[in-house]
């Protein structure tokens, strides 16, 4: 009886950080770039009390043993990393990234990579992120530059007042082997973890890279209707592991009320 009470408040725990993962997925909805989380979780050790196979007196075998199980554990917050939908800015600076890869920042003296590609022009030309960290490697836009233009290969070419070309640099994105196994440390930044094993860079549009679009912007992967249902899911694993914990006690309760 008493282990029906703690495996039932295994799986209220676990429930309850489900709903946590839900709810900062439905926060993050209108996220530039956002990736949904998904709480990942794993059964806990058995009590065997007859193993299977088992032989019994008469010579035979147990065909499938007695195992009870003692609740359920999160083991890990997954990102998932499909395509967000996109948004048309009109904003020459807005850049999304149409496929896999990554923008590398300087932040301070770490780098961290985003696929929020909302970008401004720091007081000295160069792209840089909302919070005034630089994309690497830079790049410089002229400050006579009349327009700027990026084309899905990653090459940001600077036209002046008269059509002329005056400046072109080319736009890397960045790739982990493992994706999901990166920090991620808020502020539409992660950063490399043993996990995700180390940064591979190229060109967008070449090898396993995606291609950029200008003037677009990629929201967030949640599906508001998805996680709403995941919600009503968790709610009502949560209440029937209460009702598990109520039923438990009553039988303890009627246990005792036995010898009176």
């Amino acid at each position: 009886m008493i282990r029906s009470l703690w495996t039932a408040a295994t799986g209220m725990a676990a429930q309850q950080l489900n709903m946590d993962v839900i709810a900062h997925n439905l926060a993050n909805a209108n996220t530039t770039g956002y990736k949904r989380s998904r709480a990942n979780f794993e059964d806990l050790m058995y009590q065997t009390i007859t193993p299977p196979g088992a032989e019994t007196s008469n010579d035979a075998q147990v065909l499938s043993g007695i195992q009870v199980g003692m609740g359920a554990k999160p083991t890990s917050t997954q990102k998932i990393y499909s395509q967000g939908n996109f948004a048309q800015t009109g904003n020459p600076l807005d850049v999304a990234i149409e496929g896999k890869g990554f923008f590398k920042v300087l932040r301070g003296t770490e780098e961290a990579y985003t696929r929020a590609g909302a970008f401004k022009l720091d007081p000295d030309g160069f792209l840089c992120d909302a919070d005034g960290n630089r994309l690497q490697p830079e790049i410089s836009i002229p400050t006579d530059a009349a327009s700027v233009t990026i084309d899905p290969g990653g090459t940001v070419t600077a036209i002046g007042q008269t059509g002329n070309v005056l400046s072109t640099q080319t736009i890397t994105l960045y790739d982990f082997a493992n994706p999901t196994g990166l920090l991620n440390v808020g502020r539409n930044y992660c950063v490399p973890s043993a996990a995700s094993g180390d940064a591979e860079s190229g060109e967008p549009g070449s090898e396993n890279f995606g291609t950029l679009l200008q003037g677009f912007l990629e929201n967030s992967n949640i599906n508001v209707v998805e996680e709403m249902v995941n919600m009503i899911i968790g709610q009502r694993a949560y209440e029937a592991s209460s009702k598990v914990i109520k039923a438990a006690d009553e039988m303890l309760q009627l246990a005792n009320n036995v010898v009176r």
